[in-house]
């Protein structure tokens, strides 16, 4: 097992943290799961670890918002360690909940783009869609993802659709890379129901930020860490590394291979 130290964060109804901390046993990291109230009273917890992760789930219920409630507490309690986090060379993931607080609390898609100018809402269906999804990775920039690959994996939300304030911002979030995954059907169009399942501005499925350390998608990695989790299993090759973990093994091998980061602090018991 590498020497990578990932804190999974955990709130009222989180309910994928116990499978994302899996997964990053898995890969080989090192996980901690932890409550947000134990971080929030204590935030340089965060300088003990090379990744954060906030897992799927309806934390706080949902209420206002999805993810709101504690996109407003990580901001107000840990927007400073965190940024402090990035900027030494560490990362952070956010899986389906944990991408709308990402998106909310202003961390995706970054940079110099205004946290209103990019918003995750509910899907054009009006309703709850629970399906495997077909994925293009987009970019070379973020380092949870290999370029030209393709990723299938089921999404569970209700507010999943990925909205731009226009053209133009979808256009620099291209160029710049920041557009991590895509929707696509077998053809390799975004734009159709049900490939892409909530009517996401230009398919996207998730975003990463300029450095290309904090990533946030909508699909669940962390429920497809092995072959027979797929619906056709049986009738597809199930060589190779399951498509949800390729995601977290990526991330060990990118921060273990070139020790590019180290925690502040050492280890805890």
């Amino acid at each position: 097992m590498a020497d990578l130290r990932v804190l999974v964060l955990r709130a009222a109804g989180i309910n994928c943290d116990e499978e994302t901390v899996h997964c990053w046993r898995l890969a080989g990291a090192r996980p901690t799961l932890m409550h947000v109230n134990e971080v929030l009273a204590n935030p340089a917890t965060i300088d003990d670890y090379t990744i954060v992760t906030i897992p799927g789930g309806f934390s706080y219920g949902d209420d206002i918002a999805a993810g709101q409630i504690l996109a407003q507490r990580l901001s107000h309690g840990l927007a400073e360690p965190l940024h402090r986090l990035v900027e030494r060379g560490g990362g952070i993931l956010g899986i389906c909940n944990g991408f709308q607080v990402l998106v909310k609390m202003g961390l995706l898609p970054g940079g110099d783009t205004r946290r209103d100018r990019v918003t995750v809402t509910y899907n054009d269906s009006a309703k709850f869609e629970a399906r495997w999804v077909r994925l293009a990775v987009d970019t070379d920039r973020c380092v949870f993802l290999k370029r030209g690959t393709h990723l299938e994996m089921p999404v569970e939300h209700a507010e999943g659709k990925v909205v731009t304030a226009g053209d133009g911002v979808t256009n620099d979030l291209r160029e710049a890379g920041q557009i991590a995954v895509r929707y696509v059907d077998d053809n390799g169009a975004y734009d159709t129901y049900p490939a892409n399942p909530n009517g996401s501005v230009a398919g996207i499925a998730g975003l990463c930020d300029v450095t290309g350390r904090i990533f946030g998608l909508m699909p669940h990695p962390d429920r497809a860490f092995e072959h027979t989790h797929h619906p056709h299993w049986t009738r597809r090759s199930n060589d190779g590394v399951p498509d949800g973990l390729t995601v977290f093994q990526n991330a060990v091998s990118h921060w273990t291979s070139q020790k590019l980061f180290k925690p502040l602090t050492e280890p805890r018991p």
